[in-house]
């Protein structure tokens, strides 16, 4: 009613301004000219009139939208806002979500376990799985740069989230190449060209739909972190008696841990103690628990956040 009243009283006011004119030119500049200048000026107020009432009567009405640390806005078609794969995904299907799991065992079993196969190839072996599991998050974020560049869609968290978690990868795969496990030739060729065809696959899954890249990924943590916790109970002792890779201590003790605290988003301040190879290997198996932890996350419609968005409550004293 207040937004009626107000259009009425705007319409008068331009009616009073367009008689004010045609009277003012008419008398005091009685000639062509004056009458040419009362009717273009009157149009023109009739034209600004006719704009205003439809912008008012066009413009749609709003909603209050609730908005928290899970639930952020609603997008225009409707559809939740609040990551990847509400805006752009949908739900898997439990057969889709098997087939995942079912090839990422069938690479393990048929590559892993028989390429890597021995106890001198363990570092090999983790040295292809780090170079492999990094590359998801490059083909997250070269999708949602293009979505950024199109004008498409743009979150900032996600591209930090994805690099933060790229960059913990990172330094998993430098303690790798540290530990000797990229010295062989064939191993590098086999898992370099494993990571190029991988980046492709998940780029045009997180173009069809970021819930089944995301889930595909799980998978592929939830292998790694397997594969370190067996690691690590089958070869603690002998761990406990090596020392850390310096690559370890320049991440975890002595390095920023801005970036490693961004993909927690378990808003979980993980501060790891690093000793021996032993407490090394933990830490990483621990990482992988919460890159799982994330990308079950984003499969849902919950909005990720990190210790430094400030929707975390952490007593670190």
């Amino acid at each position: 009613q207040k937004q009626r009243n107000k259009q009425q009283a705007t319409s008068t006011s331009h009616i009073l301004l367009t008689t004010k004119i045609q009277y003012y030119t008419s008398t005091m500049m009685p000639n062509n000219r004056s009458v040419l200048l009362a009717a273009g000026l009157a149009a023109c107020v009739n034209h600004a009139t006719a704009f205003s009432n439809s912008a008012i009567s066009l413009r749609p009405p709003t909603t209050a939208v609730h908005t928290s640390s899970l639930f952020a806005s609603v997008a225009p078609d409707g559809r939740s806002d609040n990551n990847p794969s509400t805006k752009f995904g949908s739900p898997l299907s439990d057969s889709i979500k098997d087939v995942n799991r079912f090839g990422v065992g069938f690479l393990k079993s048929t590559i892993f376990d028989t390429v890597f196969a021995g106890e001198d190839r363990d570092f090999a072996r983790f040295y292809a799985l780090e170079t492999i599991a990094r590359v998801p998050y490059f083909s997250y974020l070269s999708v949602l740069h293009l979505y950024e560049t199109l004008g498409k869609w743009r979150r900032a968290k996600y591209l930090k989230l994805h690099f933060a978690e790229s960059w913990n990868e990172l330094h998993h795969l430098l303690i790798m190449e540290e530990l000797g496990g990229s010295e062989r030739f064939f191993d590098r060729f086999l898992a370099q060209h494993i990571a190029l065809g991988y980046y492709a696959v998940v780029i045009v899954l997180y173009l069809i739909n970021p819930v089944e890249a995301y889930n595909l990924n799980e998978d592929v943590e939830e292998h790694a972190f397997s594969t370190y916790d067996t690691y690590l109970k089958e070869n603690g002792e002998k761990l406990k008696l090596m020392p850390a890779p310096q690559a370890a201590i320049d991440y975890y003790v002595e390095g920023d841990m801005y970036m490693f605290d961004e993909f927690q988003t378990d808003c979980e301040l993980r501060r790891p103690k690093i000793e021996n190879l032993y407490d090394v290997f933990v830490a990483i198996r621990d990482d992988e628990a919460a890159h799982v932890s994330t990308m079950k996350m984003l499969q849902t419609e919950m909005d990720v956040s990190s210790i430094h968005d400030g929707e975390c409550e952490l007593d670190i004293f």
